[in-house]
């Protein structure tokens, strides 16, 4: 396992719920495999070995709300503690070390979550699922050779826009941005509304201003809120980073709306899909490839002020990966 006190100890993306059906699965986590299965009480995420001979129990199946070890069929509760072993002759006791290394694992938002230390911190809110104000589409997973930090760190970069999406979220004639601040309020991290002019924001044709608002929800979760003042709506998109090796990391995010956008799901995940194309050969060659905290190493604008600010949270809790 990757050694990062504050991410084991943080609640991380694991996959969506969909992915998660009948049969267990293995999911990648901080160099950790993980068996993650479902059964009447829930989901649950094993330590994807077996500790009679090493099998992975993700190749196994969910029975009587066990999981079943596919090589001897050693039967697993969702403690993790071994409750069956077919090849004990009857009366024998189970030994005492034959458990499942056993995470705390959680449903939400549309994900499964896995909190690798198990102390169960609460999650972020992310209020636009509550209720039936919005329409909320997932998107991912989307795989990435690059650390989180550079992931997460070029979404929350409001001066890309009109050069990397340029015709799609940002126009060349306006790539100025005008100064704003950052705010700490109630242990949350946001931006000021952000003016960024974009050639079709709204699918009507007419290029106009909108409003970004940047949150820093968790160490490889994000989000922006983009208001229409004209039209008095919003769109927030919600970032979140699994990483899954030193190397590589997997990307989501949910796409939410108060409005009718005229787009099935499927369009709206392939728009989404086109945009992250166009970050991914940016990210995945930036030098160097950790996330330099300290802010003297590379030159920042006033338009940076978001990434500053992720820079400086990221320092202050100690997140070990990914950063220099």
């Amino acid at each position: 396992m990757l050694e990062d006190k504050v991410l084991q100890e943080d609640w991380l993306v694991a996959c969506r719920s969909e992915d998660v059906k009948e049969k267990p699965i293995q999911v990648v986590l901080m160099g950790e495999r993980l068996a993650i299965f479902r059964n009447s009480k829930g989901v649950h995420a094993f330590k994807d070995l077996c500790i009679h001979r090493g099998a992975a129990l993700s190749l196994g199946e969910v029975k009587n709300d066990c999981l079943v070890c596919p090589y001897h069929a050693w039967e697993y509760g969702d403690n993790g503690d071994c409750v069956k072993i077919p090849q004990l002759p009857e009366g024998k006791p189970i030994p005492k070390k034959a458990k499942a290394t056993s995470y705390s694992c959680m449903e939400k938002y549309g994900f499964i979550w896995v909190n690798l230390a198990g102390n169960q911190p609460d999650i972020f809110p992310y209020p636009e699922m509550d209720g039936t104000e919005f329409h909320n589409v997932i998107w991912g997973p989307q795989e990435v050779q690059a650390k989180p930090p550079r992931i997460i760190e070029n979404f929350l970069d409001v001066g890309h826009l009109a050069v990397v999406h340029e015709g799609y979220l940002g126009a060349e004639t306006h790539r100025e941005i005008e100064n704003y601040k950052v705010n700490y309020e109630d242990g949350r991290i946001y931006s000021d509304e952000i003016a960024i002019f974009q050639p079709d924001p709204d699918g009507s044709g007419q290029a106009k201003y909108v409003y970004y608002t940047y949150e820093i929800l968790r160490p490889f979760t994000v989000r922006f809120t983009k208001r229409d003042r004209e039209k008095d709506t919003l769109m927030t998109i919600m970032l979140t980073v699994r990483p899954v090796d030193e190397e590589t990391s997997i990307a989501y995010g949910i796409l939410s709306f108060n409005y009718e956008t005229g787009l099935s799901d499927e369009e709206i995940i392939a728009f989404q899909d086109e945009i992250f194309s166009q970050d991914k050969p940016i990210v995945q060659n930036q030098k160097p490839e950790e996330l330099p905290l300290d802010l003297q190493v590379e030159l920042s604008l006033v338009s940076d002020r978001v990434s500053i600010a992720y820079r400086q949270y990221l320092k202050e809790l100690g997140v070990v990966l990914g950063t220099a």
